[in-house]
């Protein structure tokens, strides 16, 4: 392995990704993981310099307070505990380390290396795949965003030919989507791809569910059964690659922090699952997951482009979704990223989207009353999806943005601006 590794064992704190990032920053990479971890688990990892045990407010789970195996203490390398009194080692903090302290944690007492780069991180990353994998096949569900591009293009280097990149239509894509997946992927990186148009089974799965979090479920467990149907055609398939990466794990919930929102990848999982997981970015935020596609050599169109989740437009349209509500969203999406665009407005900022309610209101068109759908935009910058801030969009853009939608797309009558950061909202709004 090309890289030493610190671990954070996660006892409650709600800076674990404060601290893990401080840590990559000094230029070794960081992990974070359970605090029920197991030794045997422990020494699975590999190059492991230091450990720190991380508790915090919610050291408390389920009446009672948590506690690393006691095994793991005589594992043979430095430990530290950070706001964790009855850890049982000799280095202890009462809160976050000062940067010296840190610094001196992890290079002088471990003996820890500067060696975290994605180019590290990818060769690493790149023979753990090869290790797990062997010479089986990976089934990898390819949505065409930025997280599963970048693994697509990490197993294409790292097993070839043993990858197949199933693109699933669920007829909740971005206007033009699926056809730009398959001009990239087939055409120009020459992966081996199935695309299943699954428009209609999506739909009628999700047919009267208003429930974003039952939305989510039904779409993560119905791409399983899709990929599974399309594994069964290939045979040999016992891998599935995903783009998982941190950020879905934390909002999906950990054994210590309550749920946000189940993403498809992690709590939409089915509890039956017949696959094992690749995932190599699952312990990236999304501002590294752009150096790894950069440094694999992913065009910056791909790299950079909007973040889109997996379940697509099926939470942006709010409740139960319905055809014209669920077209009103993709067509209002195409103006406001094309106008995005034309303003210069797609390289600053990080995310944006609209979203359509299923309520309607009252307005006037063609001289006559109407009773239409609102869109709603969001526009929002972050470095690691972990907290968001609002753009200040142009006042004109906006309204060249709000004139096109309420000319071009049916059954609207409004156009509102979400003002919220995050927190307390969520970057995706549902």
């Amino acid at each position: 392995m090309k890289q030493d590794m610190i671990v954070i064992l996660d006892l409650g704190s709600t800076e674990n990704t404060v601290l893990a990032r401080r840590i990559r920053d000094l230029g070794v990479y960081s992990e974070i993981h359970p605090h029920d971890i197991t030794l045997e688990q422990l020494k699975g990892l590999k190059n492991v310099k230091g450990v720190v045990i991380n508790g915090g407010e919610n050291r408390i789970v389920d009446g009672r307070a948590i506690e690393v195996a006691p095994e793991l203490y005589g594992y043979g390398c430095p430990i530290l505990a950070i706001d964790h009194p009855t850890a049982k080692c000799e280095r202890k903090l009462e809160g976050m380390p000062e940067e010296a302290k840190l610094k001196e944690f992890v290079f002088t007492v471990c003996q820890a290396q500067a060696n975290w780069n994605m180019k590290n991180f990818i060769e690493d990353q790149v023979e753990l795949i090869r290790q797990q994998v062997g010479d089986k096949k990976v089934l990898l569900a390819l949505s065409g965003g930025v997280d599963s591009s970048v693994v697509a293009a990490m197993l294409i280097k790292a097993i070839g030919r043993q990858l197949t990149c199933v693109h699933v239509n669920h007829g909740l894509m971005r206007k033009n989507e699926s056809e730009s997946v398959v001009q990239v992927f087939q055409n120009q990186l020459h992966a081996n791809l199935i695309y299943v148009d699954a428009t209609e089974r999506f739909l009628g799965k999700l047919e009267g569910v208003g429930d974003p979090e039952k939305k989510r479920k039904i779409i993560g467990s119905e791409f399983i059964r899709v990929f599974e149907e399309e594994a069964r055609k290939l045979e040999g398939i016992d891998f599935l690659g995903q783009g998982t990466i941190y950020p879905d794990i934390i909002e999906s919930g950990t054994k210590t922090a309550k749920m946000v929102k189940s993403h498809h990848n992690v709590g939409g999982l089915p509890e039956d699952l017949k696959f094992q997981l690749v995932e190599p970015l699952k312990q990236l935020f999304k501002d590294e997951v752009r150096a790894c596609g950069l440094e694999l050599g992913l065009p910056a169109s791909m790299v950079y482009r909007q973040p889109f989740p997996g379940p697509g437009l099926g939470v942006r349209c709010l409740g139960a979704i319905t055809r014209d509500r669920l077209e009103a969203v993709r067509e209002s999406d195409a103006i406001l990223r094309e106008e995005f665009e034309k303003a210069g407005l797609d390289k600053k900022v990080w995310q944006y989207f609209t979203v359509v309610p299923e309520f309607k209101s009252v307005g006037v068109k063609n001289n006559a009353r109407c009773f239409d759908y609102m869109v709603i935009i969001r526009a929002i910058n972050t470095v690691d999806a972990m907290s968001a801030t609002i753009e200040r969009v142009d006042w004109d853009v906006l309204q060249k943005i709000t004139d096109r939608i309420l000319a071009e797309v049916g059954n609207v009558n409004r156009v509102c601006f979400d003002m919220s950061p995050k927190p307390p909202a969520t970057i995706e709004f549902e």
